[in-house]
């Protein structure tokens, strides 16, 4: 079952193992990236880089996934998109506390939080961003 599937405010553990999943693999792939356009001078500084984003990430990721799931179920809101917000601004933060800026931190708890909420609420009205519109 994917993320969608899963009740919001239940499944809290599966949701942010899937939430973590995805952050993984975005920090992998971001990390594949900024290692070609940027190269290290070792081996070692490349694993070294890959490792801190790929755990930043996935850190982000379950950061996400929990907060998200804990806000539905400590709410009683399952379904309202402030939860996402909540957690895109939980993970936004800890991205702040782990570059130690206040700005970045700010900046990420607005930027991730109201990405997710308009995820949230596109999904809910079933928003499209391809194929032809629906008339």
């Amino acid at each position: 079952m994917g993320y969608w599937e899963l009740e919001e405010g239940k499944d809290c553990v599966e949701k942010t193992w899937i939430t973590t999943k995805l952050g993984t693999a975005v920090g992998l792939v971001g990390s594949a990236y900024h290692i070609l356009a940027f190269q290290p001078d070792t081996a070692a500084e490349a694993l070294t880089r890959a490792a801190n984003a790929t755990a930043t990430m996935a850190t982000m990721g379950a950061i996400f996934g929990m907060a998200t799931c804990l806000s539905a179920h400590a709410r009683d809101a399952p379904d309202d998109p402030t939860n996402y917000l909540i957690g895109g601004c939980a993970a936004g933060a800890f991205l702040g506390a782990r570059t130690h800026s206040a700005m970045t931190g700010t900046t990420a708890c607005l930027g991730l939080g109201v990405a997710a909420w308009l995820t949230k609420v596109g999904k809910m009205e079933g928003w499209r961003l391809s194929g032809p519109p629906k008339l």
